[in-house]
């Protein structure tokens, strides 16, 4: 196989990019799942963007800042935010229907959350995400230049070194990736590779992501030699359905912006004791707030309580978690709704510029792959669908503009897979412990609030983890359990790693045995060192406005 663009995940950054890309070249989308099982398509409360003649960018900017905790990158954020306007009106051209509201001065009906201090989050009620990967996934189906390949899974990375035809000269460079179909592993050459194969929610034990999410573009990345960024910042959802049939459906932030207060077991309101916004304070503070909480009273779960609210404008405005609460028994009408924190969005991850390349020639990173300075110590909600758009339409503009010299380049010949001595892996449960044991390593040692004891005891019992994974990697024929597997354990250790080196409290990483921030932010930064499993870590010591 071979294309001008390949791209890993069909989110919507991965939609968007490719719809761009397919312009000038020809285009492969390989997803390992369905094409619709993608963190986007469970996306709830929307896009942000300034649309509203009261709001002004200026005010997002500042939202955002105050969220990520010192560590943004304001070049970045200012770029974002400027571009929101543009982009969500582009996925409006595109076919995504956002609820309108024609009293109001953008003619949308913008839902207010977490951190924001005006209403600003474009949203097709409860469903957005699932909107945008319907009208997304139309335009790519319908286009002859796009391949889209579903129960595709990646391996690694394709990488040449020395000089390839059409390039710049010397170092090592990625040209596609080993691409595994019905067990079988085969390269797929390409021009530029772009990951944006989503987060890394399935190392929780509890998370809001899509079972995909094991952070296959991270570690992939990492192992070529691209350099990762503070790993340390899982931002945890407060607000999780909390039932023993429901694994991991999100109750929107949205909800407590039209006004659902939190409650203890006890029925009384306990978020005025931990920030004056109450619920609309950012996630971090809330998802504190309510571990602190069910630490103290012994609790499983507290409450999400809108019952004050209309009942007809809770069934219009959140018709999906309405009729899932319902199917099991709760009438959010009526009742308040139980709810945990769950691992939900990953504020780290591949180092990328303004353009979205990363550090290794031929490969960029988007969406939650990327790490790109919009997010900082702590993601604004619903600023994460926003940065998607704008980064995707960045890089591929960036590769339109290199097509001169892209389209003239030959792709080198590669190593096809090697299976060496392998054998079939017999027994499933080799994988199966290993899944679990990582999940509640990480949930209990490396969740909400942390110790360096904890960490030093998950570091070493992953370390040992990560090694019987190695030596059955290299001993069994890869199947797509194995390749997540591998995946996973490589995040957690990198996720481990950076939060022993934060030696502060800051943003989504809070660390009991140093509450306080240190003076100066710093960026956690690990790029692979030679070949082996040990890392080389570089902290670069700036301010976020530098």
């Amino acid at each position: 196989m071979e294309c001008n663009f390949l791209v890993v995940g069909s989110g919507i950054a991965g939609l968007s990019y490719a719809l761009k890309c397919a312009g000038v070249g020809s285009v492969v989308v390989v997803t390992k799942k369905k094409d619709i099982d993608t963190a986007t398509n469970l996306a709830q409360g929307g896009i942000a963007a300034v649309l509203e003649e009261r709001d002004t960018l200026g005010s997002h900017v500042a939202d955002t800042l105050g969220a990520g905790a010192g560590l943004c990158d304001e070049t970045v954020v200012e770029m974002v935010v400027g571009d929101g306007p543009e982009r969500v009106e582009e996925l409006v051209r595109i076919g995504v229907e956002f609820v309108r509201d024609r009293g109001s001065s953008s003619g949308y009906s913008l839902g207010r959350e977490g951190g924001h201090s005006h209403r600003r989050v474009a949203h097709a009620n409860d469903l957005t995400g699932r909107e945008i990967e319907r009208a997304l996934l139309g335009k790519v189906r319908s286009n002859g230049n796009i391949k889209l390949l579903e129960e595709h899974g990646v391996v690694d990375l394709l990488m040449v070194g020395g000089d390839v035809a059409g390039w710049e000269r010397g170092g090592k460079r990625c040209v596609g990736a080993y691409v595994m179909v019905d067990g079988v592993v085969e390269p797929c050459r390409a021009k530029m590779t772009a990951v944006c194969s989503g987060g890394v929610g399935k190392v929780y034990l509890y998370t809001t992501n899509p079972d995909i999410a094991t952070g296959d573009g991270v570690a992939m990345a990492f192992r070529a030699g691209a350099e990762v960024q503070n790993m340390e910042f899982m931002q945890f959802h407060p607000t999780c359905l909390y039932h023993p049939e429901e694994k991991n459906f999100l109750i929107s932030e949205a909800v407590r912006g039209e006004g659902a207060i939190l409650i203890g077991k006890d029925g009384k309101p306990f978020m005025e004791k931990y920030d004056p916004r109450k619920e609309l304070a950012t996630r971090d503070t809330v998802a504190r707030a309510i571990d602190k909480e069910m630490k103290e009273t012994g609790s499983d779960c507290v409450y999400l309580d809108i019952t004050k609210r209309e009942p007809d404008f809770i069934k219009e405005r959140f018709p999906t978690i309405y009729g899932r609460c319902l199917s099991q028994g709760i009438d959010i009408t009526k009742q308040p709704i139980p709810v945990v924190p769950a691992a939900h969005y990953m504020c780290g991850g591949v180092r990328t510029d303004r353009m979205g390349k990363t550090s290794i020639p031929g490969l960029i990173a988007l969406g939650e792959t990327a790490c790109t300075g919009l997010h900082g110590g702590n993601r604004l909600a619903s600023n994460s669908l926003l940065e998607a758009v704008v980064y995707a339409d960045r890089a591929a503009n960036f590769c339109r503009s290199i097509w001169s010299k892209l389209k003239d380049s030959k792709l080198p010949l590669v190593d096809e897979w090697q299976c060496g001595d392998a054998r079939d892996l017999s027994e499933e449960i080799l994988i199966n412990h290993n899944w679990d044991s990582i999940r509640r390593l990480m949930w209990n040692y490396v969740g909400i609030v942390r110790s360096i004891e904890r960490l030093a005891l998950a570091k070493k019992r992953m370390e040992f983890i990560y090694a019987e994974i190695a030596l059955h990697y290299k001993k069994y024929y890869v199947t797509p359990n194995m390749i997540e597997l591998r995946n996973l354990a490589l995040n957690s250790l990198l996720i481990i790693q950076s939060a022993m080196h934060r030696r502060e409290s800051r943003g989504l990483h809070f660390l009991i045995d140093y509450p306080d921030k240190l003076p100066f932010p710093s960026q956690t930064i690990f790029k692979r060192k030679g070949r082996s499993n040990s890392w080389d870590i570089k902290i670069i010591e700036e301010s976020c406005n530098e």
